[in-house]
């Protein structure tokens, strides 16, 4: 790519969920999996609302190049109009977002243990089926899908499928299992870096990358904020309606970093 390509933003890409009922008071319909969510050992990757900055993000990606001797991406960034350099490598990833990972950990389950997740989060769809539908889950469990899509997720749209790196993501979260969340993003910040139309990936995780590297950059919040369209009352309540043939929600039981079904 070269350095005078233009770089796409997005600002459903990349979103944060927000667990507090007094300022999404929607999140009431979802009331029996919220202890639930704000227990999960990811928090920092799914609610951290860190401001996130145009001009910053756009000359990461723009001049963006993968080192793969060093498994490293190398860019710049500008602090008092000077280029700074900035090195990401997948630890520098795991520490800095709190993914609770470490380098041997999975990013991938076996077939059989995602079914019979999927089956036991309530899923109405086909099994066989290369990708499964969010709205074909319980309530409850569209949540969790619907969270690791806003935040997680690599796409800029498309947020009732799940492709199987996040079939696996929630397979991970729901039954207590280690999985590779900073392999992940790191792969696709790969990815992006090796497409000819590049795009501002995970704009929030850079950004928090970014100001772990340079903490005093400069930021104009009045003209160059980038506005990301969070969980809100009207997402929430476009999320709680059913598909005309999807089953009542089941009682579930709650238990540290494990769901159960009733």
């Amino acid at each position: 790519m070269g350095k005078g390509s233009n770089v796409i933003f997005d600002p459903l890409h990349n979103r944060c969920c927000d667990f507090d009922v007094d300022k999404n008071s929607e999140l009431s319909k979802f009331s029996s999996i919220l202890e639930f969510m704000k227990r999960l050992p990811i928090q920092k990757a799914l609610a951290d609302q860190h401001l996130v900055y145009k001009s910053h993000v756009k000359r990461f990606w723009k001049h963006a190049k993968y080192d793969e001797n060093n498994k490293v991406i190398q860019s710049v960034v500008k602090q008092h109009n000077e280029k700074k350099k900035i090195n990401v490598t997948k630890a520098l990833v795991r520490e800095v977002l709190d993914f609770p990972d470490e380098a041997g950990t999975p990013t991938r389950f076996p077939e059989r243990m995602v079914k019979g997740c999927m089956l036991r989060m309530g899923y109405a769809g086909a099994l066989n089926n290369t990708n499964y539908l969010k709205s074909k889950f319980q309530k409850p469990y569209k949540f969790i899908i619907h969270s690791v899509l806003l935040a997680l997720s690599h796409c800029k749209g498309g947020y009732d499928e799940m492709y199987d790196y996040q079939m696996n993501m929630v397979t991970a979260l729901v039954l207590n299992k280690k999985y590779n969340f900073s392999h992940i993003i790191f792969y696709y910040m790969i990815e992006n870096i090796s497409t000819k139309s590049r795009t501002c990936v995970y704009p929030r995780f850079v950004h928090i990358l970014i100001d772990h590297a340079y903490p005093d950059i400069e930021r104009d919040a009045k003209d160059d904020l980038l506005v990301l369209s969070h969980m809100s009352n009207d997402s929430l309540k476009q999320l709680a309606r059913y598909h005309l043939n999807h089953p009542e929600p089941t009682k579930l039981i709650i238990k540290t970093g494990e769901m159960k079904r009733k």
